[in-house]
């Protein structure tokens, strides 16, 4: 039997909730800019584990986002592409 080299050990970095470090309280429907970077490009919310937020932000965050869609603030879905 053939042995393997020894795998080099992958490290990677704790995400940080970037609302946490920035100590905001509440996120606000409103402010579509900040909502903008927490949604793909087809639209979708995206999910805490790539993220890195903490489970109370990603609550807020999801309430927001649904908010700020249903004002037309931010779309359902992506850009139409022609």
């Amino acid at each position: 039997m053939a042995t393997r080299p020894p795998q080099k050990k992958l490290f990677s970095r704790k995400k940080v909730c970037r609302f946490c470090a920035d100590k905001i309280e509440t996120i606000d429907y409103k402010d579509y800019k900040t909502l903008r970077s927490c949604v793909t490009e087809r639209g979708k919310i995206i999910p805490r584990r790539i993220l890195g937020t903490c489970a109370t932000h990603q609550r807020q965050l999801c309430s927001a986002v649904k908010r700020a869609r249903h004002i037309a603030l931010l779309p359902y879905s992506g850009t139409v592409q022609s």
